[in-house]
């Protein structure tokens, strides 16, 4: 008879699969999500309560974005519960993972996850996003619903390399203008997600210093 923990374990699998994930990090993934779970009962740390639906809306919808990260150290501000950074560092435990929160709460909770599961690659930062110091720049920094792109540029692009990347992991695409990234010196793209199980839209707003500003 199949379980509801197979069935979890069967839609991360075909998720991690689709984007060239080893599927041995399955259990630790589900241990992620079993402590968050748990957690939530006491601490809100997620709007999700349904366990099952946050295989689709939290673990599934972070890894999406992991075909287009370069390679390298992460950054992920306003983490919050460990989204999207901490199924990203499950997934690719040779990839570096920085964790901004300020949130005491929710730092610890950050503290208790990396401590069960040993996730050696990931730094907590339990600070504003202003005071975050980082030993070397980064690839990339990413956010979930944090703030504005422009925002997020100004908060964020000085602690990614000259060839870094900021991305923003947005909901539905639109197609208005970005105002004050192109006077920033900033190139913008939208790459649109496919989750599975999800059925809502997801994009990307991938932002790089153009080339006038770097040449």
């Amino acid at each position: 008879m199949t379980t509801r923990g197979d069935r979890d374990a069967a839609r991360l699998r075909d998720g991690l699969e689709q984007w060239d994930l080893d599927p041995a990090v399955v259990p630790d993934l589900i241990a992620y999500r079993d402590l968050l779970a748990r957690w939530n009962r006491v601490y809100n740390l997620s709007a999700v309560r349904d366990p099952q639906a946050m295989i689709p809306r939290h673990l599934l919808d972070s890894l999406a974005v992991v075909p287009w990260l370069p390679d390298g150290r992460l950054v992920d501000i306003g983490t919050g519960a460990g989204l999207p950074g901490l199924p990203i560092a499950i997934a690719q435990p040779q990839r570096p993972v920085t964790l901004v929160e300020p949130s005491g709460k929710k730092v610890r909770f950050l503290r208790q996850v990396c401590l069960t599961l040993a996730l050696e690659n990931v730094t907590i930062a339990p600070v504003r996003v202003e005071d975050v110091v980082v030993d070397e720049p980064c690839a990339a920094a990413i956010c979930r619903a944090f703030t504005d792109a422009a925002g997020f540029w100004a908060l964020a692009s000085r602690l990614v390399d000259d060839a870094g990347q900021v991305i923003a992991m947005k909901g539905r695409p639109g197609t208005e203008p970005l105002p004050g990234l192109e006077t920033a010196g900033v190139s913008c793209r939208r790459q649109s997600l496919e989750v599975p199980g999800l059925d809502a839209s997801r994009h990307l707003l991938i932002m790089e210093r153009s080339v006038a500003a770097t040449g």
